[in-house]
């Protein structure tokens, strides 16, 4: 018990004194989790807006489908990304394995599905009355869309805050795609893992504690959205 003790005051002094290792950790976590979950927006909120307002064979199943991905593990998008870009797969001339771009594509891949799942039924979720009343008043189908993405805001901005949240504490894309090169491509996550592996129990408690405090600022940001 006293080991553990004195490997968490160590951690508690990396992160006061601001350790190189732990603050490019910390920066390369949040800036891939950041762009992933901004490129994942701005593509699953026209596509869910799409699939919600408009009538279509197969509609049912594709829903269930995008839910079902809900829990779709981060080692088989890693293997996805290995596959098709390392330089023996078809794209491996592109030349982005290894790199945060290829950490950023498997992010956006293991996300999509939770965050296109949470604005399709945020969206689901509005009155329907709320776009009749739109309609009658003169509003155009696009303006009545619009306003019905309008009352469910905070619900969609709740769906990109956890979409953030699968991005940021994922492992096994990071890990497979991106090579765990310091200061590039290694995570809290990926290098808690590899810390832990060396036997630097404080600088993995470190990391993990990191990780814990800036998961409970996610969620404490998820509840606030919930209540509004």
């Amino acid at each position: 018990m006293g080991e553990l003790w004195d490997a968490f005051v160590k951690a508690l002094h990396l992160i006061v004194t601001l350790d190189r290792e732990v603050m490019d950790a910390t920066r390369v976590s949040l800036s891939i989790a950041a762009i992933s979950c901004a490129a994942t927006a701005l593509l699953c909120l026209p596509l869910g807006s799409l699939i919600h307002f408009r009538r279509f064979p197969g509609k049912r199943f594709l829903i269930s489908t995008i839910q079902t991905l809900y829990s779709l593990p981060t080692v088989t998008v890693g293997l996805l990304i290995f596959v098709i870009f390392s330089q023996a797969g078809p794209l491996g001339g592109l030349g982005i394995f290894l790199t945060p771009t290829a950490m950023v594509l498997g992010q956006v891949i293991l996300i999509a599905p939770v965050m296109l799942g949470l604005i399709i039924s945020a969206l689901s979720g509005v009155d329907k009355a709320v776009s009749e009343t739109a309609t009658s008043l003169g509003a155009s189908r696009f303006q009545a869309a619009l306003i019905t993405i309008r009352e469910a805001r905070f619900a969609i901005m709740a769906s990109v805050v956890m979409g953030f949240g699968r991005a940021f504490a994922e492992v096994g894309v990071a890990n497979m795609v991106g090579g765990n090169f310091a200061g590039y491509t290694r995570t809290l996550t990926t290098d808690m893992m590899l810390q832990t592996q060396m036997g630097n129990t404080e600088l993995a408690m470190a990391l993990g504690i990191i990780l814990i405090l800036i998961a409970l600022v996610i969620n404490v940001v998820l509840n606030r959205l919930q209540q509004r």
